[in-house]
């Protein structure tokens, strides 16, 4: 199986940006969908960003469309997460998750593995 763990996350004022990455171990990570979720206290855990393993179609949830960007680097068993224009409700702990199916999806069942999550504070 893959091994996930996240780092990049901390506390950033409104408007800054921060850049999350997540490192992948064991098994082949290009062969992997990967996605990225959120959790903030009291709710659901949700889709933020998908990207298949070509990396040829990332894609974002609505809410964060225009400020968040997916990316990866299979050289470096590396997917990255970079969110730009950060508001107060961004607030959650981010997780990566990974597919066998190659692909993306945005339900969290549909991943076989998770990392630990980084949290992200979004406040004056």
């Amino acid at each position: 199986q893959v091994q996930l763990v996240e780092s990049g996350g901390g506390l950033v004022q409104p408007g800054g940006s921060l850049r999350l990455s997540c490192a992948a171990s064991g098994r082949t990570f290009s062969n992997y969908g990967m996605g990225w979720f959120r959790q903030a206290p009291g709710k659901e855990r949700e889709f933020v960003a998908g990207i298949s393993r070509s990396g040829v179609d990332p894609y974002v949830a609505d809410s964060v469309k225009g400020r968040f960007t997916i990316s990866r680097d299979n050289a470096k068993n590396t997917v990255y997460l970079q969110m730009n224009s950060l508001k107060p409700e961004d607030t959650a702990v981010y997780y990566c998750a990974a597919t066998l199916s190659g692909y993306y999806g945005t339900g969290k069942q549909e991943y076989d593995h998770w990392g630990q999550g980084t949290q992200v504070t979004v406040s004056a």
